[in-house]
């Protein structure tokens, strides 16, 4: 069974939406109710009527795993708005909602230093800096080399 989604059209065993509370971890939306997901953040996304199609508008704004044949997960990639829309085996749409991913402001502080110069720390509870899409670019690739030389250091260790 497929069980990641990179392009924009895949096929496979799906489904359509069924009721889970809006104060829930999960998804679910009927209508014209948009899709609402976090930078960075997984969100549930339960469906119950059989799909053979699943399109995401632009999968770099949110990406979409089958976690089985009633579940999607999906993870917010960039700030922006796309779609999903799931078809069923006669090219129905059962879903088609707008997918809205929004930035996180549960424990981090921005700091501003005119104009457009943010950066941005994570605070759980000491604050340092993160990398987040819309901060000043050097700090930005400041933080990101960090990251990435210390997650190579512990790779280089596992070998």
């Amino acid at each position: 069974m497929l069980k990641h989604i990179a392009a924009l059209i895949i096929t496979g065993s799906i489904a359509a939406v069924s009721t889970i509370p809006a104060h829930s971890d999960s998804a679910s939306y009927v209508g014209s109710e948009k899709v609402i997901v976090t930078v960075d953040q997984a969100k549930v996304f339960r469906i119950s009527r059989p799909a053979a199609t699943i399109i995401i508008g632009n999968p770099s704004i949110v990406d979409a795993t089958i976690e089985d044949d009633q579940t999607l997960v999906l993870t917010g990639r960039s700030f922006g708005v796309t779609n999903l829309i799931i078809l069923d085996e006669k090219g129905d749409a059962v879903i088609d909602q707008a997918v809205v991913v929004r930035g996180s402001e549960t424990n981090t502080v921005r700091i501003y230093r005119g104009g457009n110069n943010r950066e941005t720390l994570a605070c759980s509870p000491v604050c340092e800096s993160t990398v987040t899409i819309g901060d000043n670019q050097g700090t930005f690739e400041n933080a990101s080399q960090q990251i990435t030389q210390r997650n190579n250091l512990s790779q280089a260790g596992a070998n």
